[in-house]
């Protein structure tokens, strides 16, 4: 393991294309923690949109920002460029700048990494094979892949950062994503998923990325939804079988509900979801809002 001085600092790995956390030693050097995990997407969600109009409403903010562009450009040209007027000469307020983004996307949308039949993993599958282990102080530290149940009681044996799909992460991405669309247009286009030759805008992945997410609960052929759990007495009920559960978290890979059976916090964002999809789509597919119709438990 590499330790750094202080005077390299930097979250960005520009090998990985990825933002890793870094731990800090007494000595004064750090250690890049290269976990690939949902902490490493969280500056893609430091986004929002500006407008022209809104920012000559704010005279006092147009003004910092041009004083930070010209007096701190060390610090302007790690982030992206609000002087630069994007759709409709919009200005982007965001830590990653385009071409950063488009570079973390391609390890969230790869199946083997990040995205998974029903959204995206807390932690890259990547793991699984290549657990990280840090040894620091005479002790070990490990960190797997575990896209269900945590290995070990800590947490209460809660798995969310290990691999499962959490409702927040997800939602947070598909905000952002469409943030930036609002910004960068059609003409920026990712591949999605990673290596399939598809190349779409993101407001089109953020819908694709609403519809993994809302498959946790729709039925299949057989009548069964993915979040229950196989064999469940309640799945083909006609009494019970569409009684949707708001499960805490789900499998990274099976999309299982995990956890809290009635996490009708976050997890409920599946609603918002389902309306923006039908919404999307309705003009093309008029009786779309009736197929993602679901009943919840009283």
């Amino acid at each position: 393991m590499n330790a750094q001085r202080d005077d390299d600092v930097g979250l960005w790995d520009p090998s990985d294309e990825f933002y890793y956390d870094q731990l800090y030693l007494p000595t004064g050097e750090r250690i890049p923690l290269k976990v690939r995990s949902g902490v490493g997407v969280i500056p893609i969600y430091a986004v929002e949109t500006l407008d022209p109009d809104t920012l000559e409403k704010l005279p006092l903010l147009k003004t910092r920002v041009e004083w930070f562009i010209a007096n701190r450009p060390e610090l302007a040209e790690n982030v992206a460029r609000i002087e630069i007027g994007g759709m409709r000469q919009r200005r982007l307020l965001a830590i990653v700048n385009p071409e950063r983004l488009r570079r973390i996307l391609r390890r969230i949308f790869a199946e083997e990494e990040f995205l998974s039949p029903h959204g995206m993993r807390a932690l890259s599958k990547f793991h699984q094979a290549n657990p990280f282990v840090l040894n620091v102080g005479g002790a070990s530290f490990r960190v797997d892949y575990e896209p269900a149940e945590s290995n070990s009681g800590l947490f209460g044996g809660n798995s969310n950062w290990r691999g499962p799909i959490w409702f927040p992460l997800n939602y947070l991405l598909i905000e952002s994503l469409q943030k930036f669309h609002y910004y960068l247009g059609d003409d920026y286009k990712v591949e999605f998923p990673t290596g399939s030759g598809e190349m779409l805008t993101l407001w089109e992945i953020s819908q694709r990325l609403s519809r993994r997410l809302i498959s946790l609960f729709r039925a299949g052929p057989d009548g069964s939804r993915p979040f229950q759990r196989p064999g469940s007495a309640v799945e083909h009920d006609p009494l019970w079988r569409d009684h949707i559960l708001f499960h805490e978290y789900f499998n990274g890979d099976t999309g299982q509900g995990l956890g809290a059976s009635h996490q009708t916090g976050w997890t409920a964002l599946v609603a918002k979801l389902i309306q923006q999809v039908a919404e999307y789509e309705a003009p093309a597919h008029p009786a779309v809002g009736r197929q993602f119709t679901v009943k919840t438990a009283p």
